[in-house]
């Protein structure tokens, strides 16, 4: 079973710069440059058959840190997907997206890319994380468009990723991870921004 969209690969995307002011950062700088790459797949219907959510325009005023990736593709492949950073941000990935909520298990890479490419926001956290940061980030995967879960071996306590775009944080207290989750949920830079994240794989707990 699981779920599947109907696919076409959109001639041109019709993706517009967002003019974010760029304050002499270069991660700011790049974000405003930021558009849905020529090669990314825009138009697959979401699962349910209604209209995607309405996707945000990309922040004026990200939060400091953050890593801002170039586009790549965004093909549904079956089998093993290698990935050029991890958690990965991007890329190619499986026919079927994550459903949304909390995990207390690793996921795998290629269900939750695909998720990301829908605008969901993947939090992400290393499993000697104290219980009490783990219980501040499961309230985020009550939220809409979030996906909670750890993540071993990952290089920093916590890390928000959305589509193309990372931060990587100390604690599940520091005050840029709301600010993340608040702007890049469902950003206009995913290419398949707003198909939901519900009908795919996985239990979560919440």
């Amino acid at each position: 079973g699981g779920a599947s969209e109907e696919t076409t690969v959109a001639e041109n995307t019709g993706g517009e710069m967002t003019a974010v002011a760029a304050k002499n950062d270069p991660e700011e700088a790049e974000l405003a440059r930021a558009e849905v790459g020529k090669k990314e797949i825009t138009n697959m219907i979401p699962a349910d058959g209604k209209k995607p959510d309405r996707a945000r325009p990309l922040p004026e005023n990200p939060p400091k840190g953050i890593e801002v990736y170039p586009a790549t593709t965004n093909r549904s492949v079956k089998g093993p997907i290698e990935y050029d950073r991890l958690p990965p941000t991007n890329g190619d990935h499986a026919p079927v997206w994550q459903n949304c909520g909390v995990y207390g298990m690793p996921i795998q890479n290629r269900h939750a890319v695909h998720s990301l490419d829908h605008g969901v926001v993947w939090i992400t956290y290393r499993p000697d994380l104290p219980p009490g940061q783990v219980d501040k980030l499961h309230l985020y995967g009550e939220e809409a468009y979030v996906i909670v879960s750890p993540y071993p071996g990952q290089d920093a306590p916590v890390i928000s990723t959305s589509w193309r775009v990372q931060l990587k944080l100390d604690g599940a207290s520091d005050p840029r991870l709301r600010k993340f989750v608040d702007q890049f949920r469902i950003s206009e830079i995913a290419p398949l921004s707003g198909n939901r994240c519900v009908g795919g794989v996985g239990n979560p707990e919440t």
